[in-house]
Parts: C-alpha cells; structure tokens; sequence
C-alpha cells in the first residue's frame, strides 16, 4: 500500500530545494543509516543546528540506496550562507563524521558537500 505524506502548511510562501546522494550499496549500512536517523537516534544538536540556520522543514526519502532530501525555507532564505553557519555549529561536522562511513562521499565532507542540489525539470499546478 502506499501513502502519501502530510506537509506543514506555513502562513508564508516558501520555497523549495531538493537534494540527492547516494549510501554505499550494503543493507546492513542501509539499515544502520536508517536506525541512526530515526527520532529517538537523531541528535538533538543537530535538529537544533537545522532549525537555527532557518530551515523550516527537511524530509528525507530512501529508495534502494539513493536518498532524496526536501528542505523547505522562507523566501529571504540564503542556502550558501545557511550552509556555511551550519558547517560552524556544534557538533555538526561530528555528525558528518559519524555519517560518512555509509554515504559514498570523500572522508571530512560536510552535509552540503554530500548533498547534491537536483533542478526541477518539470512541474504541474
């Protein structure tokens, strides 16, 4: 069965940047990738950090080994300096760190690194 996802409605416009990056092709690592993003494995450091540099709302998909990110922000948002503050925030590149060794990215990246920026080449309203 599949379902479909419910989103925050925001009394702003927002916008919208979606991200890719592949894990290392190991279920094992995949599953472990997974447990470490679930709620109660998460680090509250690194939510807060998210939230500090004026994201409103990240998603991250999984299928296979591929990952797809959605990140949402207010429209004055700036996606290289938000990712430069986060890059300096406590514990940050500890969690890219402690990350790096499922995700096919080079030893010492940081997230916005990893991630890879996707263009949107279609839309239906």
């Amino acid at each position: 069965m599949t379902n479909g996802y419910q989103t925050k409605e925001y009394q702003q416009p927002v916008k919208r940047y979606c991200q890719t990056m592949d894990l290392k092709d190991d279920p094992q690592l995949i599953a472990e990738y997974r447990r470490r993003h679930s709620e109660p494995e998460a680090w509250k450091e690194i939510l807060d950090g998210i939230r500090s540099v004026g994201i409103l709302e990240m998603e991250i998909y999984i299928l296979g080994n591929r990952l797809f990110m959605i990140v949402e922000t207010p429209l004055d948002f700036d996606w290289d300096t938000a990712m430069k503050q986060l890059a300096t925030l406590p514990r940050q590149q500890e969690w890219e760190d402690y990350m790096a060794m499922f995700q096919q990215c080079r030893e010492g990246a940081t997230s916005d690194e990893k991630w890879q920026m996707m263009d949107r080449m279609f839309r239906l309203y």
